[in-house]
């Protein structure tokens, strides 16, 4: 037997592994093999502690065994590692679904939509608005006046779901439909909350209001 299990027993260098490809079962259970004889560990360490006819004793005993024929070990020891596998398996995170409980807005459908053309996340939607506090005082739109024909204006633009307005209203397009024109009371949470918005006159903690007619979705 001069190659056993990748070590020359009849040259100078017998505990010395050679190259030779193992498949995991085998080398497994020639782990379980070196464990059981002690001669488990570094091979300058081993060679010190260990005769050369104790080894070669040692590998005699493994194969009238016959450990390493048929697939019966092999495939005992593929399903172990196999179980220890899947045991390794990082256990999936579950991302928790924070309940805000309902909508901080209420939409009154003012007139009907097509029903039809939805925006969704990331659509591109134009818009006329009014916006007023709960007093009625007008703080901002874009609602063309006599003056200023409704032509040369431009409804606002802009991506909808993706935080470039305030919730209330990226939240409240996604139920409109093109054409459709609502009214929306968003409070404070889903508004400017505690801060408000000193320069467009929006108080701190206000409820505002809109009328909202969705002209088109891209």
């Amino acid at each position: 037997k001069q190659l056993l299990l990748g070590f020359d027993l009849c040259s100078s260098s017998w505990l010395e592994p050679k190259r030779v490809k193992l498949s995991p079962s085998v080398r497994l259970l020639l782990f379980q093999f070196l464990n059981e004889h002690k001669l488990l560990g570094n091979i300058k360490n081993v060679a010190k502690t260990a005769k050369k006819e104790q080894l070669i004793i040692a590998y005699d005993q493994l194969f009238e065994s016959k450990r390493f024929k048929g697939t019966e070990a092999v495939e005992e020891v593929t399903e172990k590692v196999k179980a220890v596998k899947v045991e390794e398996k990082p256990k999936e995170v579950k991302t928790e679904v924070v309940d805000e409980g309902p909508p901080k807005y209420t939409k009154s459908v003012l007139k009907k939509g097509d029903k039809t053309n939805f925006p969704k996340k990331g659509d591109t939607v134009s818009c006329w608005y009014t916006g007023t506090l709960e007093d009625g005082t007008v703080f901002d739109t874009n609602v063309p006046t006599a003056a200023r024909k409704k032509k040369q204006a431009k409804p606002l633009s802009f991506k909808v779901g993706l935080g470039k307005v305030i919730r209330g209203w990226d939240e409240a397009l996604l139920t409109m439909s093109k054409g459709e024109t609502a009214r929306l009371e968003i409070e404070p949470e889903w508004a400017y909350g505690k801060k408000g918005l000193p320069e467009s006159k929006i108080p701190p903690n206000a409820k505002l209001i809109f009328e909202v007619e969705l002209v088109s979705v891209d």
